[in-house]
């Protein structure tokens, strides 16, 4: 395990990264000129993806040129299976909100020590907003100290979700899951921002997160955040959290037990090709 010093020497550079790649998206919000889609329906990629990813990599390699980085647009570097140190990054996590003007979307800076998130920032501009925890030392939102929410239970929660971009074609699509915890909670809310997701759990505006069919660079910053805010993280039936699987149950660890039984008791609608003609 890295040093307290090392790493906040790391997450003093994934700071300033993430602030880099801010500008960009603060630079293109309203002014696009380029949205396409990567393949699957929904899946869209901006100009202002791109070139926030590169302002990102630029201080990223310059400052840790030995670490081995996954990239949402540019992918993985050579040496990712072999360097104990994998930096997931989503240079803008929340395309759609932000082609569409809708403010919830960030950077999301986040450092896998041997698979297991260790370090990890968000920076959501258009709230002037900068999530940073490290492994140790703590979480905080623009440098002041955040923690979980104290609410007890499902009744008087306030949830989060996401729907993935395979929900056209799978069964397991999260419909039943959001529709059932619709009714046991005080609101399910979908963001369209993994990363914010799990920052406003962290700082307590939210109870509790689900999802599926998300990536590492979603989730590697957003991990550490709450688990450094005093909230729980696993997998949907409360063992360990992989972040290869692409599930993540994240709560204030109050209500995550209960949260855990209702995911795994319900039981899916049906195909989604059911609701197109209906």
């Amino acid at each position: 395990m890295p040093t307290p010093e090392e790493l906040q020497r790391f997450l003093d550079i994934a700071t300033a990264a993430a602030m880099a790649g801010g500008a960009v998206l603060q630079r293109y919000y309203g002014q696009l000129t380029s949205v396409e889609e990567k393949g699957r329906q929904g899946d869209l990629v901006t100009n202002a993806d791109k070139e926030s990813e590169v302002a990102v990599l630029a201080v990223m390699r310059r400052h840790l040129p030995d670490h081995a980085i996954l990239a949402e647009e540019s992918g993985q570097s050579a040496d990712a299976g072999e360097n104990d140190y994998l930096w997931a990054i989503d240079p803008l996590d929340g395309t759609t909100n932000y082609a569409h003007q809708y403010p919830f979307f960030a950077v999301s800076i986040g450092l896998l020590f041997k698979g297991e998130p260790v370090v990890g920032v968000v920076y959501a501009p258009f709230f002037n907003e900068l999530y940073q925890a490290a492994k140790g030392l703590g979480a905080f939102c623009n440098r002041k100290p955040i923690r979980i929410s104290a609410t007890p239970d499902l009744a008087q929660s306030l949830l989060v979700t996401g729907f993935a971009y395979d929900r056209h074609q799978t069964d397991d699509n999260n419909y039943a899951e959001f529709n059932r915890l619709t009714h046991l909670t005080q609101g399910v809310r979908r963001g369209g921002s993994a990363a914010v997701d799990l920052a406003f759990v962290a700082c307590g505006r939210l109870d509790g997160y689900w999802e599926r069919g998300l990536s590492a660079w979603d989730l590697a910053a957003g991990i550490i955040l709450v688990e450094e805010a005093g909230g729980c993280v696993t997998a949907y039936d409360q063992s360990p959290f992989q972040i290869s699987s692409g599930r993540v149950l994240a709560t204030n660890g109050l209500l995550h037990g209960e949260l855990s039984q209702a995911l795994l008791e319900t039981r899916p609608l049906g195909h989604p090709d059911q609701y197109r003609n209906s």
